[in-house]
């Protein structure tokens, strides 16, 4: 961890009090003791500096914990990323490798949605529930040293998606098809957009007419054919690098 990141529930006043495994890092891995400080952050708000006025073990020895008690000292809210992906469900361990590798790169806003080549079953995982991603996203950013949790929608009706809530994006839009005529990386600079990736095997002709005709720009990545989740890494980190700069909040 790079950061520690706080909920307003473990605040009170200038005080944060930890006894889970973030308590166990600060002690162990980190190296920490009273009187030292460490990065930390404030879910969906500022960062800052935790000087830490307790730490010490509990419990028993087979069940040992760690309670930590931080005095903070709050500085400047992150610029928040400008960068909206719509993803077309992936097989549940691809997702679940994504949630965290995601929030770490920066994106505002994570559209799953369902598509012609998207198994109906990936519906029902458990991994696009938010007592699975949350975590997750959450030790991405504490990685990358952000508060900003990505917010997450799982929308199972891709035409609804796209026709009823991104017709009006304001930003730009775009679609990520190895038929693109342009490459992604070529891009002019873009304070906010939406890039929609699809499925293994990809989007199929109704689904690329369908985003074409609702304002999606369609753009290549290269000669070569990607899995879904390395275009998924890569085409966000080709947007995040090259084309996007974050606005302050």
């Amino acid at each position: 961890m790079n950061c520690i990141l706080l909920s307003e529930a473990e605040i009170t006043g200038n005080l944060a009090e930890l006894s889970d495994e973030r308590a166990t890092h600060i002690r162990r891995v980190l190296r920490k003791t009273v009187g030292d400080s460490i990065k930390i952050g404030r879910l969906h708000g500022p960062l800052g500096v935790g000087t830490i006025q307790q730490l010490e073990r509990t419990g028993s020895a087979k069940q040992a914990a760690t309670r930590c008690v931080l005095t903070c000292n709050w500085g400047d809210v992150p610029a928040r990323p400008q960068l909206d992906l719509l993803l077309a469900v992936p097989r549940p361990k691809v997702l679940r490798r994504l949630w965290a590798q995601l929030a770490t790169l920066g994106v505002r806003r994570i559209y799953l949605c369902n598509a012609d080549k998207v198994e109906r079953y990936y519906f029902d995982s458990h991994v696009i529930e938010p007592s699975t991603y949350e975590p997750l996203l959450i030790e991405g950013l504490q990685q990358a040293v952000d508060t900003h949790v990505p917010r997450v929608e799982v929308h199972r009706y891709f035409r609804r998606l796209v026709e009823d809530q991104l017709a009006d994006f304001a930003g730009a839009k775009y679609v990520l098809d190895p038929s693109g005529g342009g490459d992604l990386r070529d891009l002019p600079e873009q304070l906010e957009c939406v890039l929609a990736i699809g499925p293994e095997g990809g989007w199929s002709g109704f689904e690329l007419d369908l985003l074409q005709a609702n304002g999606f720009e369609c753009q290549g990545f290269g000669s070569r054919i990607l899995r879904s989740d390395t275009a998924c890494i890569a085409a966000v980190s080709a947007m995040r690098v090259r084309s996007l700069t974050p606005v302050p909040e």
